[in-house]
């Protein structure tokens, strides 16, 4: 059964966030909010949370996997950027984007596209995920919580506590964070490409 916490949304409880940190350190997988949507998330090395990931969405080898970081330092170890992919992408985090770009050898090959070896990077502007990533020391593998055959992903923590008990270790409820996925934004050929738009403004990209 998944353990449920809820977290206050402005002043995350330290404890609760330790907990969670530790049970992802075990090899939890967890369903944590973000600024657009659900996500499941797991440790960066653990090939069980991600097989997980992928049962619990149906996903092919093909899905993009998100690593969601704490700040642009962090973000930088996992992806090569150049000077000006660089000022796009610091100009709009933190916020509700992910930026597809190519990998470093920090990756974990199961997490990276079979052929372009590229990765989802991004930083959310939330802060209870803020205080994980924090505690944690280390980004978090994700990808949103949309149900197979479900066109809006899970906003409620009890639903999700209630539909995915056996599922994942641990859900952390800090409210609603509504329904709409980042917007995806692809820089792996160093021009920029919307792959879907979503709660991030798109303008600065057309």
């Amino acid at each position: 059964m998944a353990k449920y916490y809820d977290v206050h949304p402005d002043n995350p409880q330290p404890r609760a966030i330790g907990q969670v940190a530790d049970s992802i350190r075990q090899g939890g997988l967890i369903a944590y909010p973000t600024d657009s949507c659900f996500a499941l998330g797991c440790q960066l090395g653990s090939r069980d949370g991600i097989e997980r990931i992928r049962v619990i969405r149906q996903l092919d080898d093909r899905h993009h996997f998100t690593l969601v970081c704490e700040n642009f330092a962090q973000l930088g170890q996992f992806v090569h950027v150049d000077n000006d992919v660089f000022r796009a992408v610091k100009a709009s985090t933190p916020g509700s984007y992910t930026f597809i770009l190519p990998a470093t050898r920090e990756v974990p090959r199961k997490l990276l596209h079979p052929k372009k070896r590229t990765v989802g990077v991004r930083i959310p502007d939330h802060r209870v995920a803020q205080a994980l990533l924090a505690e944690l020391g280390e980004p978090l593998v994700s990808s949103t919580l949309l149900l197979p055959d479900e066109e809006e992903p899970l906003t409620q923590g009890w639903e999700i506590k209630e539909r995915l008990d056996h599922q994942v270790d641990a859900v952390v409820d800090s409210g609603d964070c509504g329904t709409e996925p980042t917007t995806v934004i692809d820089f792996s050929s160093g021009e920029a490409e919307i792959i879907r738009k979503g709660a991030g403004d798109t303008s600065r990209f057309e």
